[in-house]
């Protein structure tokens, strides 16, 4: 066999590391930052706990740069969900199911825990803290507005209402596999909370 060449090691390493991220997201959604250990982030991984410190020099590091890059990829998604084709309704429902969906609900689960954690790095508090409170809900009122001149959402006031809607979606995401005997609710389900 041939020796693999630089752009297979580098594949490999960015899968490796790839591979690392995920396990410690779920732990780290799962348990919280305190809570976690990297042995058990090896263990979801599958790889040996020694093989983390390849790849992040501490438990800090990897919990910040997973902070950094859900904050970055959030941001982006949410200045996209304005302009997502489709009714407001269609557009919030799309939000909602995105939230909801279960390769997303560690990211999301992850973020709310981490956000209202007090044991998490100091720098991840500071990623934190560079947010406007309340952005999500800003980013949306104008969608929320538009959808109920067009008939589609409730009366009353866009801002306490989807104030009320986040704060079920995320309380749902937190629970993790929601009631035992129910599981969560779909989308649809949820945006009657929305709807007249």
């Amino acid at each position: 066999m041939s020796p693999l060449n630089r752009q297979q090691l580098d594949q490999i390493r960015d899968e490796r590391r790839e591979q690392i991220k995920q396990a410690a997201l779920k732990e780290f959604a799962r348990r919280g930052y305190k809570g976690t250990k990297t042995s058990s982030i090896a263990k979801e991984a599958g790889i040996s706990e020694g093989l983390i410190y390849r790849y992040f020099q501490s438990k800090d590091e990897l919990f910040i740069t997973l902070i950094q890059e859900l904050m970055e990829e959030a941001k982006r998604e949410l200045d996209e969900a304005q302009h997502v084709p489709g009714t407001p309704y269609e557009q919030i429902r799309s939000l909602t199911e995105n939230m909801l969906n279960p390769q997303d609900k560690y990211s999301f689960m992850f973020i709310e825990r981490a956000r209202k954690a007090d044991d998490i790095p100091e720098e991840a508090r500071q990623i934190f803290a560079q947010l406007p409170p309340g952005m999500m809900t800003d980013l949306l009122v104008p969608v929320f507005m538009k959808g109920q001149e067009l008939g589609e959402f409730s009366p009353g006031d866009p801002r306490k209402i989807l104030s009320w809607y986040l704060t079920i979606l995320n309380s749902l995401i937190v629970q993790d596999e929601g009631d035992e005997k129910y599981g969560l609710p779909d989308a649809d389900t949820l945006m009657r909370f929305l709807t007249k």
